[in-house]
């Protein structure tokens, strides 16, 4: 008998892509209107600047056990009690400033200062800009009624509290919240499902894992021995990980969770 969901935060509940977009596009206007550049360009040319930055800091290996990635990086503070943390508030200033600047270079622009105005801007717009899935709150509501829900994130926990704060109707829905930082590993470790089931006092044939990423939620769901749910909204190929369930929408939910009712009556 199922009797807790846990759940993904990014891009399962909360758009986080599109998040990261729409900040990314209100900064580049900003570049446009001042140099004329095109925006889309600018953007591709910052997002693969910060994604190979990114690879060469000494946190970089740490990044991918807690599960941060580079634009992230480019809003975060990071100002969590860790040595990792700590080195990472330390580098990530001069890695936006430089992340920008070079994406404007690629665009001809050579302007440290305009880099560094950018670099400060896109924090901002990211932070007004949190975006929920339409169907977020009408699931949770409903599946709040009868089963026990957990929240169970990669990240830093000062970075993916930002975000609770900045939607903070998610917050109430849940009995407990896991962030991999504060853990001190991420998904897909097993140990950190291990750590949710020991806080909610569930075995791990009472829990369903419902999240976006194969790489992380599903394998790790898999690896712990829990019946995981991918949520495969844009159509992605399967990779040699398998899902115990695959669903396009978050109600899709429902009918699962039926299947487990009726065949425990």
């Amino acid at each position: 008998m199922i009797k807790a969901i846990f759940f993904d935060l990014d891009d399962t509940l909360l758009w986080d892509q599109k998040s990261v977009k729409e900040a990314f596009v209100a900064t580049c206007k900003v570049a446009e209107n001042r140099y004329r550049v095109d925006p889309a360009k600018l953007e591709e040319a910052v997002r693969e600047a910060a994604s190979n930055l990114y690879s060469t800091y000494e946190t970089y290996s740490f990044t991918q056990m807690i599960g941060i990635n580079p634009f992230e990086g480019l809003w975060g503070n990071f100002l969590d009690d860790h040595d990792h943390f700590r080195k990472m508030k330390e580098i990530v200033p001069g890695y936006r400033k430089e992340a920008w600047t070079e994406g404007l270079k690629k665009m001809g622009i050579d302007d440290t200062n305009f880099g560094y105005e950018l670099a400060e801007r896109f924090p901002e717009e990211r932070r007004k800009l949190p975006f929920v899935y339409e169907e977020t709150f009408n699931v949770l509501d409903t599946l709040k009624e009868n089963y026990r829900l957990l929240l169970l994130t990669n990240g830093s926990p000062d970075l993916q509290n930002t975000k609770l704060k900045i939607t903070p109707e998610l917050t109430p829905y849940f009995d407990q919240i896991v962030i991999s930082g504060g853990f001190g590993k991420g998904k897909p470790d097993p140990s950190i499902f291990e750590h949710a089931l020991s806080l909610m006092s569930l075995e791990k044939d009472e829990v369903l894992m419902v999240g976006d990423n194969l790489m992380t939620d599903i394998l790790g769901a898999n690896r712990a021995g829990i019946k995981s749910v991918w949520i495969n909204r844009h159509e992605k190929e399967r990779n040699e990980v398998v899902p115990t369930y695959e669903i396009q929408h978050l109600e899709g939910l429902f009918d699962i969770l039926e299947n487990f009712t009726v065949k425990s009556v």
